[in-house]
């Protein structure tokens, strides 16, 4: 392939894991699953909280809404992967490029600002749990949603256009497995510090101020439920916010180690592997959390596998 001045004019290369022939067939064969289950686990949580009436709720209106943007996540860069790792072609359009990168950003600050306002509804559920329909009430909720997607895309407009048009010298390979922002970065011939600092100030708008956000919430629900008398009204109380704690973990775990280290400084096999489990691992495992941790979506899956059988035998 020849190498042009302008990566705009041409593919960009996705490297991945081309130096690892092995791995990338049982890559291929492990993503292709989990990507699949993926799909089928995010689509049910879905239809679950649309198709039930018991679950017409904030907590599910949410969740409906989280499962979404792992769907668009993971389907933003997955399907890309699978076809690089089942052959030899490794190129993605700059166009391809441009928009992987554009949704890889966008969708992760809106699931950063989403588990916030996730927080901020379990917090009024524990501590003010008798005004709680009227504090969590349709319009606030459609408002909150909104303001983090509006957020997520403010931010992916300043920094995708940023990032794809640093100078890069000719150089179209990328070493990662997707047009990811600090792979990109890696790739300019030119001092890049003045993008990383920009990065760094909107992921403390994005990233760090949802999660203090989080922890502070989740310190009065913590007060909170210490006050309760009895040992079932705390267990209850816990479980309603064991599954979006376990789901906040997983997600910024991740996202914090890469994101607030965006340039040379992080590790280039490490990153994709961390940004791997952050891209089909967490969203895999999020609809599973929340039903198996969950009775009020065990009940439903129930109900709705009843009502199916039940019209089948009629039929």
């Amino acid at each position: 392939m020849d190498v042009t001045n302008e990566s705009t004019q041409g593919n960009f290369i996705l490297l991945g894991f081309s130096d690892q022939p092995h791995l990338e067939r049982i890559l291929f064969v492990v993503i292709l699953i989990a990507y699949l289950l993926t799909l089928v686990g995010n689509t049910t949580i879905i239809l679950v909280s649309r198709l039930d009436p018991h679950l017409h709720t904030p907590m599910y209106f949410f969740l409906t809404h989280l499962s979404f943007l792992d769907l668009s996540f993971t389907t933003s860069s997955i399907p890309q992967l699978l076809y690089n790792l089942s052959g030899c072609d490794k190129t993605i359009s700059y166009t391809g490029c441009a928009i992987q990168l554009f949704l890889f950003l966008g969708l992760g600050g809106v699931e950063c600002l989403l588990l916030a306002v996730m927080a901020y509804d379990r917090f009024v559920a524990v501590c003010k749990p008798l005004h709680y329909m009227v504090i969590m009430n349709p319009r606030l909720c459609l408002g909150l949603v909104l303001i983090a997607w509006g957020c997520g895309v403010a931010n992916s407009l300043i920094m995708s256009p940023m990032t794809l048009w640093l100078p890069r010298c000719g150089y179209q390979k990328v070493d990662h497995f997707l047009c990811e922002m600090p792979a990109l970065i890696r790739m300019a011939c030119v001092n890049t510090a003045s993008i990383e600092g920009i990065a760094f100030i909107l992921a403390i708008g994005i990233v760090l101020s949802p999660l203090v956000f989080i922890l502070i919430s989740y310190g009065c629900i913590v007060r909170a439920v210490l006050s309760i008398q009895s040992s079932s009204g705390r267990h209850k109380a816990f479980n309603t916010c064991g599954s979006h704690l376990t789901v906040v973990s997983l997600f910024y775990g991740n996202i914090i180690y890469m994101y607030m280290q965006p340039g040379a400084s992080s590790s280039k096999d490490q990153g994709k592997f961390l940004t791997l489990f952050y891209n089909i691992v967490t969203p895999l495992l999020n609809p599973l959390i929340y039903t198996l941790r969950n009775k009020e979506v065990k009940g439903a899956l129930r109900r709705l596998i009843l009502v199916n059988l039940s019209l089948r035998k009629k039929l």
